[in-house]
């Protein structure tokens, strides 16, 4: 469902960096959205990503207007590309959203730089 899930359905999407207990339920996944980020949760439509420290195992949290569908994922084979290096609350871009489905980075690999000098 969530690799050919339209992205424009979403009012938005936004990835849980870092690592999250997968054990957690709705209410808990929810509590880390209200009091860690002051996420607005209410938001018809939006979709929360979660990982685990296992990369291949994914939640999400989405609010339907009358209530949460949590959703989860697991891959048999390969992983999801997921930011670890902080715990960050991110927005995605459909394009983003694409990339991960589809297990590439949602960052780019090559960035911009200023040489000091020329060699």
């Amino acid at each position: 469902m969530l690799k050919d899930a339209d992205p424009e359905y979403f009012s938005g999407i936004y990835i849980v960096c870092g690592y999250t207990d997968l054990r957690y339920g709705i209410d808990s996944l929810a509590a880390i959205l209200e009091r860690k980020f002051h996420a607005k949760l209410f938001v018809p439509n939006t979709l929360f990503l979660f990982c685990g420290r296992s990369a291949s195992k994914i939640k999400g949290l989405l609010w339907e207007g009358d209530g949460f569908l949590l959703l989860y994922k697991r891959v048999e084979s390969g992983h999801f590309s997921w930011p670890r290096n902080s715990n960050d609350l991110r927005s995605m871009t459909a394009e983003q959203f694409h990339w991960l489905m589809q297990g590439f980075a949602i960052d780019p690999i090559i960035h911009d730089i200023t040489p000091d000098h020329s060699s």
